[in-house]
């Protein structure tokens, strides 16, 4: 019986309240801590002001290959491109959860058919892959879940937006890293959303684990923040506009 009294009491309570916050408009106001200014981009290939650069057109000093060496990727025309057989090159600056804006571009003279038709690929903290090929009007047959658009190896794109051989295509990332316990185990797996040219490809996808050709994905524990990591796939697949935003 006093058990029920008290539940009585609180759901008195809570409603008098509930119904007090309906007449004062103030008690689901938030006034502080105003978000932080910034300045947009004048379209959306250019840099917000709190992003950071990793190639703006004229050097590729925000790169340098595994072994440390500087980028040997051709920069010419306002655009970074795959030095075939030069091998990866990863950003010297580390990121976690953010927001990366890329550009790339199929060489209008692609040869080659399947997985050897401009190969590329962006991987957030190295290891985690969103593929970049020529798949324009699926005339190019590979597996879905390896074509442009795709967490490769993981999830196919929702739907195939590529232009054709040529023209310049767009990434918009959110990326979600995953989370560690001490001992290594995953908290919470890594989450992306990808928008291509403009269109919804990956919607807040799971990400299985580290990217890998065979085999399944799995996780293995990593720093909060890793490098950006492009593939050099033996074709010349060109880059532009890159820029981060941390999160």
């Amino acid at each position: 019986m006093q058990l029920q009294r008290s539940v009585s009491i609180c759901a008195a309570i809570i409603t008098h309240i509930s119904l007090f916050a309906q007449k004062d408009p103030k008690t689901t106001e938030i006034w502080t801590p105003e978000p932080k200014v910034i300045t947009p981009g004048k379209t959306n290939s250019e840099a917000p002001s709190d992003a950071v650069v990793l190639f703006n057109g004229t050097s590729g000093t925000a790169w340098k290959h595994k072994n440390g060496d500087d980028a040997k990727w051709t920069v010419a025309e306002n655009t970074f491109t795959v030095k075939p057989g030069t091998g990866d090159i990863q950003s010297k600056q580390k990121f976690g959860d953010c927001q990366l804006h890329i550009e790339w571009r199929i060489a209008s003279n692609v040869t080659g058919d399947g997985q050897n038709r401009g190969n590329s690929g962006v991987f957030l903290m190295g290891r985690y892959e969103v593929q970049v090929l020529d798949n324009y009007n699926n005339i190019n047959k590979t597996y879905v879940n390896g074509q442009a658009g795709s967490t490769y190896k993981q999830s196919p794109p929702l739907v195939n937006v590529c232009k054709a051989p040529g023209e310049w295509q767009t990434y918009d990332i959110i990326f979600t890293a995953p989370r560690f316990s001490e001992k290594g185990n995953v908290i919470e797996p890594a989450r992306i959303t990808v928008i291509q040219n403009g269109v919804l490809v990956q919607n807040n996808t799971t990400i299985w684990g580290n990217t890998v050709y065979i085999g399944s994905p799995f996780y293995e524990k990593h720093d909060t923040k890793e490098p950006l990591i492009l593939q050099d796939h033996g074709n010349a697949t060109s880059f532009r506009n890159i820029w981060v935003r941390e999160l």
